[in-house]
């Protein structure tokens, strides 16, 4: 019986051991992106993109080297009346800060963004981003005439 009871140890022994061979599995996470999809660690807000137009009506704009400080006026008006309500120039807010945008954003993504939020937010990838960021908060389209959207991002010039 001793016998019996020694061999029949040793064979589950032998049969455990030998179920598994010394090859690394890799490891499955389905919670994680797949490779492919890798996604900037940096915020949204401070992400450099001077390629993306955006989605809207606006698909050029020729910025002059020097502000046109009149429009810039205007542009304030219309900013502190229309925007400060979400926006902050120093600081982040409801929505981002404006100020040193035309470094990470083309001036016809920042027009489209004012003129066209909806449109940008369902279309444009950064723009969903930032929606993310900010904790779902759209930006609300101000209704903004092309001229007007132009005012405030030549104000944007002076930030």
């Amino acid at each position: 019986m001793k016998i019996i009871s020694q061999l029949l140890l040793c064979l589950t022994f032998l049969f455990v051991f030998s179920c598994g061979n010394n090859e690394k599995k890799p490891e499955v996470d389905y919670g994680k992106k797949t490779p492919a999809k890798t996604e900037s660690k940096e915020p949204a807000s401070k992400r450099k993109d001077l390629n993306n137009k955006g989605v809207g009506p606006i698909t050029s704009v020729d910025l002059p080297l020097v502000v046109d400080q009149e429009m810039a006026a205007e542009g304030k008006v219309i900013y502190e009346k229309m925007c400060t309500a979400c926006h902050k120039i120093d600081k982040k807010f409801i929505g981002p800060s404006p100020k040193g945008i035309l470094e990470r954003r083309t001036p016809e993504w920042v027009m489209n963004m004012i003129l066209s939020p909806e449109v940008m937010v369902k279309d444009d990838p950064l723009a969903k981003d930032l929606l993310i960021e900010f904790n779902g908060s759209p930006m609300a389209n101000q209704n903004l005439t092309k001229e007007e959207a132009r005012a405030v991002l030549e104000y944007f010039r002076t930030l």
